[in-house]
């Protein structure tokens, strides 16, 4: 689903972000240097995303690593991805390139996996405004 995911938002398929997120699917997103928000469902994960990159000549979704544990029941799992989106400005020329990771929950409903919620913090950002902002205190055990 991970790689879906990656596959869709590279590929600007928006209406395909149904196939992996139910309507009532939450997604928090936190970029740290801003008010965080949660956006509910692939319609308004859509807009929200496709607002973000449109400015983006060139844009590609790179996942760096990825976890997913099973349980606790059959039909549930927990996940973590860091990824990197690639990104060309078309106005300034510039490569504003970000790093992330995603926390999500899976279920599975009829035999199908979906994302039933999901997690979103920057990282780091490169290019004019670049700014490292660092792993959240949950994410580094023994280091907060």
């Amino acid at each position: 689903m991970q790689s879906r995911y990656a596959d869709i938002i590279t590929r600007r398929a928006w209406p395909e972000l149904h196939d992996v997120f139910r309507p009532d699917t939450t997604v928090d997103i936190d970029v740290v240097t801003a008010p965080p928000r949660t956006i509910v469902g692939p319609d308004e994960l859509a807009s929200f995303v496709a607002d973000a990159i449109e400015r983006y000549d060139h844009f590609t979704f790179v996942i760096l690593n990825a976890v997913v544990d099973l349980g606790p029941s059959p039909d549930e799992a927990r996940g973590r991805m860091f990824m990197c989106e690639v990104r060309h400005d078309r106005h300034t020329d510039t490569w504003p390139n970000a790093h992330g990771v995603y926390e999500d929950r899976y279920r599975r409903v009829d035999g199908r996996w979906w994302f039933a919620a999901r997690r979103y913090r920057s990282l780091a950002r490169q290019g004019p405004d670049g700014v490292i902002l660092g792993l959240p205190a949950d994410l580094t055990p023994g280091l907060g």
